[in-house]
């Protein structure tokens, strides 16, 4: 039965606002009326539709990840504990937090009453689920454990979320420190190093030689500051249209991954990312050749994606996985080195897992290395820094303590 998103009026004239199911528009109006409401505004929670339906309302996305995460779990529970999926969406769209929340799983509702699979009720909206998250649910459905396949779905989003928390966390400190340090330089050589040019203007001594180093820069920054400023942006939006360029954007990403620290956290991250996602969609029972390219469109490196596809053509062609993944050197060898374990094990998913484990725990060790290695460094070079500023400041003045002495 479909699903109407309405609005109305009570008797008080407060206006209310929901979803209910009714065989048409006319149809809920009429049950409406029958509670006593008057009917301002009644439309069609459709996927497709392009008038009133969602994607014409919905500019944004309707679940973060962390909401998504959530809801995944919710939706899991009720379905493992047994309960039928169009009731497990009718509870969740009874409880949901916000209105475009509850039209999205009325949506879903809808659509599913209406005969249509789990999988491709999502598949109509792409911007809210992703297709590794259709793929997965659709291999629930086809083997019948879509409950234990959604509690995996809802591990798989926490386990992305705890990891891209963790990182943002160790990269948090010092980018606070970065700015804060380079506003107070700022400061105080466009403000404080200026006033002693002043104080001194007048005077027919030599000023000391870092005194006069500050001061050309005080004078660069003030009159150029603005220039270079504009360069500097000019440089970020030319690098971001080039990077829209996949050969470019490829080559610059193969660039990245032989930097030195930074090039190997990316390395261990995308390969967990990849490694993570692949041993899901193979242990939901989703082809290996789909699970590779699924898994492959995941990573943001272009360069590993480029690698990732080369051995998802090596797998077509008959290579074993282990193999495919030990010929592409940007991928850790631990990933290929568990792989082949699955593969004479019969456990290809779960050695996956582990490896997956295991890089995500090493990116997380070795960013919390450097954040701590960082913290101190930045502390310290901002004290020298503002240490050179005020001794040009004070130097001035301790030249000419010693002259009326």
């Amino acid at each position: 039965m479909p699903a109407y998103a309405f609005e109305a009026l009570d008797a008080q004239g407060a206006t209310r606002r929901g979803v209910m199911e009714a065989d048409t528009a006319k149809s809920a109006r009429g049950q409406l009326r029958s509670q006593s409401l008057v009917p301002l505004d009644v439309r069609p929670v459709a996927a497709g539709g392009t008038g009133s339906g969602l994607g014409s309302r919905w500019r944004r996305r309707v679940f973060g990840d962390t909401q998504l995460a959530v809801w995944t779990r919710q939706l899991a529970g009720l379905v493992a504990s047994g309960l039928q999926l169009e009731r497990a969406l009718t509870a969740l769209s009874e409880e949901a937090p916000s209105e475009a929340e509850r039209l999205l799983v009325a949506a879903l509702r809808a659509e599913v009453n209406a005969g249509s699979t789990f999988a491709s009720a999502l598949a109509h909206f792409p911007r809210e689920f992703s297709d590794i998250y259709i793929a997965v649910v659709s291999a629930g459905e086809q083997s019948g454990h879509l409950g234990m396949v959604l509690e995996r779905l809802a591990d798989d989003l926490e386990n992305r979320q705890a990891l891209k928390a963790r990182l943002t966390g160790a990269a948090l400190y010092p980018a606070i420190v970065t700015v804060v340090a380079l506003a107070i330089v700022v400061f105080l050589v466009t403000y404080v190093v200026p006033q002693v040019a002043n104080v001194f203007a007048g005077t027919k001594r030599g000023l000391p030689f870092l005194t006069v180093a500050m001061l050309g820069l005080s004078a660069f920054v003030r009159e150029w500051g603005w220039i270079v400023a504009v360069l500097l942006l000019g440089v970020g939006i030319v690098l971001r249209t080039l990077l829209k360029n996949e050969r470019f954007r490829e080559r610059f990403d193969a660039g990245w991954l032989s930097l030195p620290v930074l090039g190997r956290l990316s390395r261990g991250y995308n390969s967990a990312q990849f490694g993570n996602t692949l041993a899901m969609l193979t242990a939901a029972g989703v082809p290996i050749l789909r699970a590779l390219q699924a898994a492959a469109e995941t990573l943001n490196n272009r360069a590993m994606r480029a690698d990732a596809m080369d051995a998802l053509v090596l797998v077509r062609e008959g290579a074993p996985l282990a193999s495919a993944l030990a010929q592409k050197k940007r991928f850790p060898g631990l990933l290929s080195m568990f792989a082949r374990l699955g593969e004479q094990t019969g456990q290809l998913p779960v050695m996956l897992q582990r490896a997956a484990n295991q890089l995500g725990n090493e990116v997380q060790r070795r960013a919390i290395q450097l954040a701590t290695v960082l913290e101190p460094l930045l502390i310290v070079s901002m004290g020298l820094v503002v240490m050179l500023i005020v001794l040009a400041v004070l130097l001035p003045i301790i030249q000419l303590n010693q002259l009326v002495r």
